[in-house]
């Protein structure tokens, strides 16, 4: 097992991206004797299953061929699934920053006493500014990056968040609580065109138009500051047989925005190419369409558009090469064990020499 301990924490300030942000916590870290492997270790751990049971991990750390003296990020740290199982795989030349702009993923680092390497750096910020931070710490080329990405478990289960409409909270989403709009101030705050387009393009809804609608002349009335409001308002456009499905993608599609998530995602991937070091590995875990294409399209363009760019003989440009033709999905077996792998998508790529 790997246990944290909290190294002493640098209050200065920074600015990084278009924020000020504290400088992360550097954290250091402890090998104890353990019989078992990563990835069991990982289902052992009763607090991280509580808070996010990591999806695909050996295949996630299969598809980053790590190297012990290596280079590594974890974009998305969450309940520290991933990055504990990349860091028994590291020696003490390896180093692995994590990334993650949650209050609630700090909680989820364990400290222990003792003398420990430092070979882990935990970076409190939005993923979008990786290339700022791997500069900030003199990075020049990581080996390998991994970002899973959409909400974790933990996410959908606390009421407090607002994230899950089958659960009556305050309307917020926000990913990073210490700053941002809230999804109730999004709703009060934008045009009804501005609405549907959120809905139509984030929830590919096609009540999209109506339910906006409905949202401007329901917020005239009282505010909808709650997800039970939210709900209120909009279960009258939905057919009752796609009930579940249509709340799902219409507090996605709120979501998506409150947190500028496919923004984020473009700057992040277009900055993981450029820190990449040739043959270096970018693995990625999709949960929905929106952002699958986008990383598809990256892979394969090197653009979030997909745009082609050719040589003069008619060969396409693009950094990365796909690993595999297509997305990986979890087993019959974890999708058993973990509803949430079912929507899963995994790609593999390799930066090209």
């Amino acid at each position: 097992m790997w246990s944290f301990r909290l190294a002493k924490e640098n209050k200065a300030q920074r600015k990084v991206g278009e924020n000020t942000y504290f400088l992360p916590i550097s954290l250091e870290i402890s090998k104890k004797k353990t019989n078992f492997t990563a990835e069991k270790s990982v289902k052992r751990n009763s607090f991280m299953s509580e808070y996010h049971v990591p999806v695909m991990l050996s295949e996630c750390l299969e598809g980053l061929q790590i190297r012990p003296d290596g280079v590594y990020v974890d974009v998305t740290f969450g309940g520290g699934g991933h990055s504990r199982a990349i860091l028994e795989q590291l020696g003490p030349k390896g180093h692995l920053y994590s990334f993650d702009q949650d209050p609630d993923a700090e909680k989820n680092i364990h400290f222990g006493n003792g003398e420990s390497p430092k070979n882990f750096t935990f970076v409190r910020s939005n993923f979008r500014y990786l290339k700022n931070w791997m500069r900030y710490y003199g990075v020049k080329q990581i080996d390998g990056l991994l970002a899973d990405l959409g909400v974790s478990s933990h996410h959908l289960d606390d009421a407090s968040r607002g994230f899950a409409f089958r659960l009556d909270a305050p309307l917020d989403m926000r990913m990073n609580t210490r700053a941002g709009v809230t999804a109730a101030e999004l709703i009060a705050n934008s045009s009804e065109e501005e609405l549907a387009r959120i809905l139509t393009l984030y929830g590919e809804l096609r009540q999209a138009k109506r339910m906006a609608a409905a949202l401007v002349r329901a917020r005239q009335q009282k505010t909808i500051a709650t997800t039970g409001d939210l709900q209120q308002v909009l279960l009258p456009m939905i057919d009752p047989r796609a009930q579940k499905k249509e709340l799902a993608q219409a507090f996605q599609a709120l979501r998506i925005e409150v947190n500028h998530e496919m923004a984020a995602l473009e700057e992040m991937l277009q900055g993981a190419v450029e820190c990449l070091a040739p043959e270096g590995r970018l693995v990625v875990m999709t949960y929905h369409s929106l952002e699958d294409r986008i990383v598809k399209n990256v892979i394969r363009s090197g653009h979030a558009d997909g745009k082609i760019e050719q040589d003069f003989y008619g060969r396409i440009l693009a950094p990365l090469k796909a690993v595999n033709n297509k997305p990986i999905v979890a087993s019959d077996q974890e999708q058993e064990e973990n509803p949430r792998s079912r929507s899963a998508k995994l790609r593999v790529a390799t930066k090209q020499a």
